[in-house]
């Protein structure tokens, strides 16, 4: 069987006051179960759910959603391969409910259980030991100060590094780390150091995890391992989990993967199912168009980051012609650091073979791409696998090795994407159009205007200086 089936669930269905047993295939499109036989045949349309991911949390919340009383199912989560057993063992205890009633109620799976979450809770100030923090030369006006207590109140590190100094015998040790909160086996609230390191440990195994030359470079080029890992933290006992680089410290920082839920939507751009694939399987996907509360757009890299406890953004500029050639040319497959590949690239939707061709390593010529002032421009596009995000040239970059780039298109987009002048456009308002590099006459006498305006703007009395 195949190793990823292996690690998939599936939820048998029994209705009150029903027996018979069926396996969930999901829901209609009015958000109604669809249940289908427990047989062969229909393994094809079983909701298969993979260990650590987001498929069974979105399916639970909308069965609360659409149905009063949820409770008039229950669910039995059972691996893909044992669901014929699984049913005539529970077939078994159906007949004598009441006998068997314990052991039923032990392999139902409780979906009121599972939507119950614990309500995210601040560190009281009362638990904290400030002689403990003094100790160390910290105060908490120091904390306030820095703007870090607020942080670390919420289970976060401090966003800066603080100097600490700590006293061993006749020894006076200075260093910078970063400080948290954090709760003990007794429930006691203890101080977490973490002292800056000159780089991290990337060469020795994390609780049984060992990298790659792959993770290393992963790690070096985005500060994320760019996969799940299973650490071992207890004998025996495998935790999946996202490992990144803290950014400030080197140190290496993991974070459990059913934590970090993977949206639908992120500053206005919709995830299609393939992204929040990536996304869940910790690799990095590249957004255009993402937009600010202030209604800025940029674009960005999004990967789950262990550091932030959630997904972090790598920022972008946006499409810019530039000349030689791409640093990563000999770099050919998509899967190497773990990138989703973008089908639509300035508004331009990406043919199978175009998209296929940016994944593997090679370069693309696309048409009718729109910049962020809505100018049309064409260029050549290669995926840079260092950077994470699409590169945009004026010639072909695996044909020449020098080139001068075409100026009316690298002034386009400099312009107009970028927000760049130079002298000729320095006071032109109006984006400019494709091919263009200087002033039209009506821009021009536009500008003769503006500048014959303000010489007729009274001038503002600077006052009297006071000696």
């Amino acid at each position: 069987m195949d190793e990823n089936v292996k690690e998939q669930d599936v939820l048998l269905v029994k209705e009150k006051d029903n027996d018979k047993l069926q396996v969930l295939a999901g829901t209609d499109e009015k958000g109604k179960l669809k249940t289908v036989p427990p047989t062969q045949e229909n393994e094809p349309d079983f909701l298969k759910i993979d260990k650590g991911g987001t498929v069974l949390e979105n399916f639970l919340s909308n069965l609360t959603r659409q149905y009063k009383d949820p409770t008039h199912f229950q669910f039995f989560k059972v691996p893909v391969g044992s669901v014929g057993k699984t049913i005539v063992a529970l077939q078994e205890m159906f007949k004598n409910p009441e006998t068997n009633k314990e052991a039923i109620e032990n392999s139902r799976f409780k979906t009121e259980d599972f939507g119950q979450k614990k309500a995210f809770q601040p560190i009281d100030e009362s638990r904290i030991d400030w002689k403990q923090l003094e100790r160390l030369g910290v105060t908490k006006e120091i904390l306030e100060k820095t703007g870090s207590l607020d942080s670390m109140l919420k289970w976060q590190k401090s966003p800066i590094l603080i100097p600490i100094v700590g006293r061993f015998d006749d020894i006076t040790l200075k260093t910078d780390v970063r400080l948290s909160f954090k709760e003990n086996s007794e429930g006691k609230i203890t101080l977490g150091v973490h002292a800056w390191q000159n780089e991290p440990e990337l060469r020795k195994p994390y609780f049984g995890v060992k990298f790659t030359d792959k993770d290393v470079a992963s790690f070096r080029q985005t500060g994320n391992l760019g996969r799940i890992a299973n650490a071992e933290y207890k004998p025996g006992e495998l935790t999946p989990v996202y490992l990144s680089v803290d950014k400030l410290t080197n140190e290496l920082v993991a974070a459990r993967a059913d934590r970090i839920k993977i949206p639908t939507e992120f500053l206005g751009v919709k995830l299609d199912d393939m992204q929040q694939k990536f996304l869940k399987e910790g690799k990095g996907v590249y957004l255009e168009g993402l937009t600010t509360t202030n209604g800025k757009t940029f674009n960005a890299t999004l990967q789950a980051d262990a550091d932030r406890k959630g997904l972090g953004l790598r920022y972008t500029e946006a499409p810019n012609i530039q000349t030689g050639q791409s640093k990563q040319q000999e770099q050919s497959q998509s899967g190497q650091q773990g990138y989703f590949i973008p089908k639509k690239l300035g508004g331009v939707e990406l043919s199978g073979e175009q998209h296929t061709n940016l994944k593997e390593g090679g370069t693309i010529y696309v048409n009718g791409m729109t910049d962020k002032k809505g100018e049309l421009y064409n260029a050549y596009v290669k995926f840079d696998f260092e950077e994470g995000k699409p590169k945009f040239y004026q010639w072909n970059p695996d044909k020449v090795k020098e080139v001068t780039p075409d100026n009316a298109a690298r002034t386009q987009v400099a312009v107009n994407s970028d927000g760049k002048t130079n002298e000729a456009t320095r006071n032109v308002k109006e984006p400019l159009a494709s091919g263009q590099t200087k002033p039209t006459e009506q821009q021009k006498a536009k500008e003769k205007e503006n500048k014959e305006e303000k010489k007729e703007e009274p001038k503002k009395s600077k006052g009297h200086k006071i000696s």
